[in-house]
């Protein structure tokens, strides 16, 4: 069985901290056991960084991105096991699993441009004889607290622009899958980061709190449940620390009367199904609007939906495999439970799926759900499983409000061939990610991820232009040399704009 420690100052270190059992969900066996940090642990990883920090942030931003290449080349060249040691413990197919390791290669590609997003503005002039400018400068040491559902992809989009602005990291992976992030770290110290100035801390609550007291760490990037993110949130800025916070979701899928039912259908299956519906984005809502559009969408929904495999990740050929640990499988079933007892009709239900030779694994089998209202547990919680519920709605305005009422703002998407329709929704929705046609509307890394409402705490969000503003701090310099125009002293407040 695997031993895995954190990563500090560029070696496996193993700390003085207890130890617990990571699960293979596919077989529900234990695979692995990790190191669990706190305070002690911590502290090592911050004199890691302090003493790296400084040289690397008086690194050239160009070779600072040279790391960043051949960090995106190292990982290139190991995708296939990445992605199955992934898989092994998370247990989400190992195509997902590369997905996710590309859409998190991403945000590396997004931060090699560094030297260009790094630069600051210059004004000649401003006053006489007066030049003004600003410039970007790491906060110092950051710390990203990740989900188990993206080992890989959040972890990535949390340090790759911190550590290209300069800033010295420590990471704190999932204990349900830490493997991944370990490796990654090991591959960014063989492209040439410096030790120290990417750490791995493993660990749970006490890990958690002891970052967020830490006087040494200057922003504080998260994404987990809401109720998490919102103490997280609070405990960081109460600290002074900069901080974004990203919580739980509720992703809606507007169906128009003129829409594409197979295009729909395809979309429904793909965004509430994949990876065992174990996304912030994924679509957990189904809103048809019309009787009409109601029937004829779900004619065309429930055999693909009953026609789903579901498997471990060894197997090529499922759509998708286990939840991640048996307390996740229990609570989705609950859950399931509550939407058959509130009066929802349960179109496909998978609950008692089981597979041969799998009997121990953490599965749960397709569910759909028609008839559902917003009353019920199973539309007002982020389920964070692969069941799907169909909430009609009347028309186009009773469908935004649905959307717009619901304490998550995370992402929706729109079905239809309309764009006035299309153009008008996008517009008056409550909601930070918008897809028109496109079911899972995540932006690429030169765009800003981050949701609205009680699905983000904070104001800057992940990758994107915002990424490279939360890591670093701006600072203005107004500059007058000596010339022979110089003016005399000044008692009044400087105006650089008048005819003086």
């Amino acid at each position: 069985m695997r031993n895995i420690e954190h990563f500090i100052n560029g070696a496996s270190f193993a700390g003085a901290s207890s130890r617990q059992p990571v699960f293979n969900p596919a077989t529900g066996e234990i695979v692995a056991d990790v190191a669990m940090g706190g305070e002690a642990e911590l502290q090592a990883a911050v004199d890691a960084a302090r003493a790296a920090q400084p040289q690397w942030a008086a690194t050239n931003p160009q070779r600072r991105a040279r790391v960043l290449m051949k960090f995106v080349d190292l990982v290139n060249a190991n995708m296939k096991p990445l992605a199955e040691l992934m898989s092994l413990e998370h247990g989400k197919t190992v195509a997902d699993s590369m997905g996710d390791i590309q859409r998190g290669i991403d945000v590396a590609e997004f931060a090699i441009g560094i030297p260009h997003l790094g630069k600051g503005e210059f004004t000649t002039g401003a006053g006489p004889s007066i030049d003004m400018y600003s410039m970007h400068q790491p906060i110092g040491i950051g710390a990203g607290i990740s989900p188990f559902n993206f080992p890989a992809m959040i972890p990535l989009w949390m340090s790759m622009p911190a550590i290209a602005c300069g800033n010295a990291f420590i990471m704190k992976p999932s204990e349900r899958d830490p493997s991944v992030p370990v490796r990654l770290a090991e591959l960014l110290l063989e492209a040439g980061l410096p030790k120290g100035v990417f750490n791995v801390l493993h660990g749970g609550k006490e890990a958690v709190d002891a970052i967020l007291a830490h006087p040494a760490i200057g922003a504080v990037s998260f994404v987990g449940s809401t109720p998490i993110a919102a103490h997280v949130y609070a405990e960081a800025a109460r600290q002074g620390k900069r901080v974004q916070a990203f919580g739980g979701a509720k992703n809606h899928a507007i169906v128009m009367p003129d829409a594409d039912m197979n295009m729909v259908a395809d979309g429904l299956i793909g965004a509430a199904y994949g990876s065992a519906g174990e996304r912030c984005m994924a679509i957990s809502v189904a809103v048809p609007v019309g009787e009409g559009t109601a029937e004829r969408m779900m004619k065309v929904l429930k055999p693909r939906v009953e026609a789903l495999k579901v498997g471990p990740y060894t197997d090529s050929s499922v759509d998708f495999g286990p939840v991640v640990t048996a307390a996740a499988q229990a609570k989705i079933k609950s859950l399931v439970d509550s939407g058959v007892t509130e009066g929802a009709e349960l179109v496909v239900d998978g609950r008692e799926f089981r597979l041969q030779g799998y009997e121990k694994g953490f599965y749960v089998g397709a569910c759909l759900f028609d008839h559902v209202t917003p009353r019920m547990e199973i539309y007002k919680q982020e389920i964070f499983g692969p069941v799907l519920s169909v909430v009609r709605a009347a028309n186009a305005d009773a469908a935004l409000e649905l959307v717009n009422n619901h304490e998550y703002g995370n992402g929706v998407c729109i079905f239809t061939r309309d764009g006035d329709v299309a153009r008008n929704f996008s517009r008056q929705v409550q909601i930070g990610m918008v897809g028109i046609n496109i079911p899972i509307p995540t932006p690429l890394a030169y765009y800003g991820f981050g949701g609205w409402k009680r699905s983000v705490f904070g104001d800057l969000n992940q990758h994107g232009p915002d990424s490279i503003r939360f890591w670093t701090r701006t600072k203005t310099v107004t500059e007058r040399w000596p010339s022979s125009v110089l003016p005399g002293a000044e008692f009044s407040m400087p105006v650089f704009s008048g005819t003086k």
